[in-house]
Parts: structure tokens; sequence; C-alpha cells
């Protein structure tokens, strides 16, 4: 039988629908979803492209290949505390405590594994089970007692700042040996370039398969697929996209191991969001507690997952903090810590009202307020302009997201 005698799918028996698989088709509708509000990571990925445009005609270090290695390994102390920032926003609840809590994680790796002699795998696993006990406080705070998550982690912002003051003692800074394995992690290990050529192949034979799969079950039900010129063609522009950027990086030092870690980090956390019953849990929750609990979901053990989740993110954000500055500091996690990571989720697209968001808001929200911070220092301003350019941005990105969910909402797409 030809394709053409083939019975009509199911879902385009509808004449009144229209149906086009044609390039300008998926542009059509591409546009019909960002007028209904669906914006996805549009808004920030034109934003970080204008300030990689406005920054590099400033000055031309700015896109140079060892500066973005060194962003990169900026970005990964902060995004991945931005993660577990981004499980408790979906939820429409906040963690404040997650500034403090890295610095304490980074003051226990100084205290256990150089005054006290704790070998460095342990020092690391103490401090991670720190926070994720600081995080299971947290939720029955709110499950049981109906405290604010606000008001909770706020109190807990004030007692782990006090805690790692406490055991840092009066000298207030230990550093770090500076040829551990543990610094080296942080200041100096780069991928191999073929490693990281190999690992660029990966997205694009995962968005093929997975393709490959959804349109085996879709006809076998009688539906309708997307073409599959479509797909090859997605994925080799994905491919492509990061071939180069990998190639450029390595014009330099090249791909740093930790900002690998990060990335590493938001794939799981993305499948876990996307692939599995507790990742929709997440967005039922977040959309609407109380109709997530009639239909049968444990709407407490979401909550205890999501601070747990947060808090230890927060306690690896810490160390490889430590592992950064080689130190464990006073200073550790106070400052704009806690601001940035709860800016970066917002400005990559996490929705402040609940129910929406991902792992990728962390990534390229980090990006963003890394590049802002490494374009004005390499045009040696003030760091308040910083403070207000960040603030700016954050302040845009919640418009856009209030305002795409009045769109989704008068669209009916919620």
């Amino acid at each position: 039988m030809t394709d053409k005698q083939q019975p009509q799918a199911l879902d385009r028996a509808d004449a009144r629908v229209r149906h086009d698989d044609s390039l300008m088709g998926a542009l059509r509708d591409f546009i019909d979803r960002l007028r209904s509000g669906d914006l996805g990571m549009l808004p920030v990925i034109v934003g970080l492209v204008l300030i990689s445009v406005v920054f590099s005609l400033l000055n031309p270090v700015f896109l140079a290949p060892n500066n973005l290695v060194n962003l990169l390994f900026d970005c990964a102390t902060v995004g991945v505390i931005s993660l577990g920032i981004v499980c408790v926003l979906m939820l429409g609840e906040i963690d404040l405590s997650v500034g403090s809590m890295s610095g304490l994680a980074s003051a226990m790796i100084g205290v256990l594994w150089v005054n006290a002699g704790v070998s460095l795998p342990l020092a690391p696993i103490a401090a991670l089970a720190t926070g994720a006990m600081i995080g299971a406080v947290y939720a029955p705070l709110f499950n049981r007692l109906g405290m604010p998550s606000f008001i909770s982690t706020l109190s807990g912002l004030l007692a782990i700042l006090g805690l790692q003051l406490y055991i840092l003692g009066p000298t207030g800074s230990i550093n770090l040996p500076f040829a551990s394995p543990l610094v080296g992690f942080g200041q100096l290990w780069i991928l191999p370039a073929w490693v990281s050529y190999l690992l660029g192949l990966l997205p694009g034979a995962v968005m093929v398969w997975v393709g490959l799969s959804v349109m085996k079950q879709r006809r076998a039900a009688g539906l309708s697929a997307q073409p599959l010129g479509r797909l090859m063609l997605k994925a080799a522009a994905l491919t492509l996209g990061l071939e180069f950027a990998l190639w450029y990086l390595h014009l330099g030092r090249g791909v740093p191991v930790m900002f690998a870690l990060f990335v590493v980090l938001a794939v799981v956390l993305n499948y876990g969001l996307t692939r599995t019953q507790w990742g929709r849990s997440m967005f039922a929750v977040g959309g609407n507690r109380e109709a997530a609990r009639r239909s049968g979901i444990n709407v407490r053990k979401i909550y205890l997952s999501a601070f747990m989740l947060c808090s230890t993110l927060a306690a690896l954000g810490g160390i490889l903090s430590a592992a950064r500055l080689a130190s464990s500091s006073q200073q550790a996690g106070t400052g704009d810590v806690n601001l940035n990571a709860i800016a970066a989720a917002v400005i990559g697209g996490t929705s402040l009202f609940g129910g929406r968001g991902s792992a990728w808001s962390a990534v390229l929200g980090i990006i963003v307020i890394q590049a802002i911070s490494n374009g004005l220092t390499l045009l040696n301003l003030s760091s308040s302009l910083r403070y207000m350019i960040t603030g700016g941005v954050l302040a845009i990105a919640v418009i856009v997201d209030s305002l795409a969910r009045q769109s989704r909402v008068s669209h009916g797409r919620g």
C-alpha cells in the first residue's frame, strides 16, 4: 500500500483545522505559539545575543575564547544553586537561604578537610547531607504548620549564616591546598578536545532517537507525526551549533570540567522533570495544588523533595565555590549569591507563579548574569552598574512572564 492509500490520521480528520507540515507551516505554528503567550526561552536567548553583541562591540575581548572559558567557570558555582531554585519556584515557593547554605557547605569543607583532617570524599558528603537535612526541615514547616516558605527560609538564612560564622571561628578564612584535586577541579581541569566533540554529538543523536520513537508510537496509535526531514534538520542544526561552540572554546583553554558537571546536572534534572512521574507531579502541584491532591498526588512528598533538592544543590554550589576560590571564608555565600541564583532561574524563564519552568532556565539565566558581570568588568565599570543592570533585566523578565501568563489565560492555554 502506498503512502497516498494509507488511512488518514485520526488527528487530521477534521478539515476545519489547518494542517501544514512544510517549513512555512512550522514557522506559522511558532508565531501562533508566541502570540498565545508560549514564549519558552526565546526572550532570554534574544537577550543573551544582544548582550554579547553590545559588549563585543565595546570590547572585542569579551568574545575571546579564553574569556568565555573563564565565564563558564564562574557560571557553574551559582548555576548549580539556581537549578535547585528552579525546583521550588515551579511549586510557587521560594528558598531565600540558598546563599547561606552554600556558604555553610564551603565552611564545612575547610573545617572538616583542612582543620579536622577528614578525607576529601567524606567532607563534601557531609556538606551535602547537611544541605539535605536543612531542606527536610523546611518542608514540614510548610506542610504541617503552614509557615510560608518566605518566612521559614528567611529564618534559615540567618540561622545558617550564624552557624557558618561560628564554625569558621575568629580566623574567618581557611585556605585550601592549591595542589589538591578539589581546587584543580574548580580552577584548572579542562575536558580533552576529543571528549568535548564526542559529547557535542550526543544531544542531536538523542533528539533523533527520541523523535523516531515518538513518531513510531504516534503512527501505531493512528495519529500524525512530524515529518522526518524536519526532525533531521533540527538535529543537524543543534549538532552543528554545539560543535562550532566547542571548537571555538578549544581555540582557548577548552571546556571546564566544572561547567560540564553543571550541564550534566541540568540534563539529569531536565529528564526528571519531563520524563518521570515525579516531574509530572511537580508541574501538577505547581499549577494547582488542590487539583493535584484530589488526583492522588502526594503533595507533601513533592514539597519535601523540592526543598531537599534545593538545599542539597545549594550545598554542592558552595563546595564548587570553595574549589573555585581555593578557600572557605565568611564571605562565601554572602553578597549577591542568593539573589543571582534566584534571578538566574527567573531570567531563564521559570515562572514565579509556579507550574512552568525548566532546568535549562538556570543554565541560560546564569550565563546572562555572568555575561553582564564579565562585560562590565572588562569595561572597568563600577559594580554598582552590574547590580542596576541585573535588576533591570530581572524586572523585564518578570514583566514578560506576567504578560505571557495573561496571554496564555486569554487564549485558554492556562
